[in-house]
């Protein structure tokens, strides 16, 4: 059986919790319709990020959008954020059921 799928992009932000809602507030602004916020814990090249206290806590945001939308909200992530905060994105085609909600 075929599914009606059509593809969008997903974006991931894996970040510093501190950041947050000023974070949903830019995805928000910039068009988002929706996100997707866990905690992450994790290690990389700023160390091991475990959440043994609120400064130490990362959180994982998830946004869904057509590809266009994912392009800008990760330069507007490049600019605003990068120099500042440890923080990684990436991006992920992927196929959605119900394209209308995202």
């Amino acid at each position: 059986m075929n599914l009606p799928t059509e593809k969008r992009t997903m974006l991931t932000i894996v970040t510093e919790a501190v950041i947050e809602q000023a974070l949903l507030r830019d995805l928000d602004r910039l068009g988002a319709r929706g996100h997707t916020v866990s905690d992450a814990r994790g290690r990389g090249s700023r160390g091991v990020r475990d959440a043994a206290w609120d400064e130490a806590a990362n959180i994982r945001i998830e946004v869904i959008c057509p590809r266009e939308q994912a392009d800008a909200l990760l330069r507007h992530l490049q600019a605003r954020y990068y120099d500042n905060y440890a923080m990684i994105a990436f991006l992920a085609e992927i196929e959605v059921l119900r394209p209308e909600k995202f």
